[in-house]
């Protein structure tokens, strides 16, 4: 698989994430629904701790992506949902750490939302990954 980054302007890499990717000769293709800071069992997990639900966010996705052999180095999209985006971009080294830690700087949108399926739940993680 060969990725492109694709970024019309410089600000957005500086803030960890690119306008668009390329991808070319990948043969598979994960979509991951959204993952919130649930345990194991379905439970929600560290009610009004926004950097303990944003590191279980991203916890759960790499389990997803792991089911499927990949990890946050395969992840070309990512979609934030969040409750309170202040109170996120307080908290938002927790994801951008754990990207850059993988060497991915995934195309992003981040969108504040009045409510999350699951009561208490304050961010909400979606993505797509190509191997």
């Amino acid at each position: 698989m060969e990725r492109n980054a694709v970024n019309p302007v410089s600000w957005s890499v500086e803030m960890g994430f690119n306008q668009g990717e390329v991808v070319s000769g990948h043969s598979r293709t994960l979509y991951i629904s959204g993952q919130t800071a649930m345990s194991s069992e379905g439970k929600p997990e560290h009610d009004g701790d926004m950097a303990a639900q944003l590191a279980l966010s991203v916890d759960n996705v790499e389990a997803v992506l792991a089911e499927a052999g990949m990890s946050l180095s395969h992840l070309v999209r990512l979609n934030v949902y969040t409750t309170d985006v202040d109170l996120l971009f307080q908290h938002y080294g927790v994801l951008a750490g754990r990207l850059g830690a993988a060497g991915v700087a995934p195309a992003t949108t981040m969108l504040g939302v009045t409510r999350l399926a699951i009561p208490g739940q304050m961010v909400e993680l979606e993505g797509t990954a190509v191997a």
